[in-house]
């Protein structure tokens, strides 16, 4: 069992940065595959980036490629979402995930993989 705790969200104007931070407890960090999601008002959750255990690989949804940068620090037992260049399509709740048994390779951009969730943190980008 893993408890995901998120923050850092906030406003912000457009071309601005936001750095998120999600928390996690537990003393096995370091097995779990961990991802961002978020949702915007009105749509499904999608995949924003994932990052593999040791933290050496990492993916990116399309829309963020460039502009956002996932990292962990598995002594800290912290997963990071640099958010940079910001746009108001990026209006959503972000949310933190994390899977012990995933194959990353497979599996990192499906919300179906992930069995721990955080709570999710508000980001609001105006224009």
């Amino acid at each position: 069992q893993v408890q995901l705790v998120e923050s850092g969200g906030g406003l912000v104007q457009a071309g601005g940065s936001l750095t998120l931070s999600c928390v996690a407890s537990g003393r096995t960090f370091s097995s779990y595959v961990m991802g961002w999601f978020r949702q915007a008002p009105g749509k499904e959750r999608e995949f924003v980036a994932a990052i593999s255990r040791a933290g050496f690989s990492t993916y990116y949804a399309d829309s963020v490629k460039g502009r956002f940068a996932i990292s962990r620090d598995n002594t800290k037992n912290t997963m990071y979402l640099q958010l940079n260049r910001l746009k108001p399509e990026d209006t959503a709740v972000y949310y933190c995930a994390a899977d012990r048994d995933m194959d990353f390779w497979l599996g990192h951009a499906d919300l179906n993989e992930y069995d721990y969730w955080g709570q999710g943190t508000q980001v609001t980008v105006s224009s």
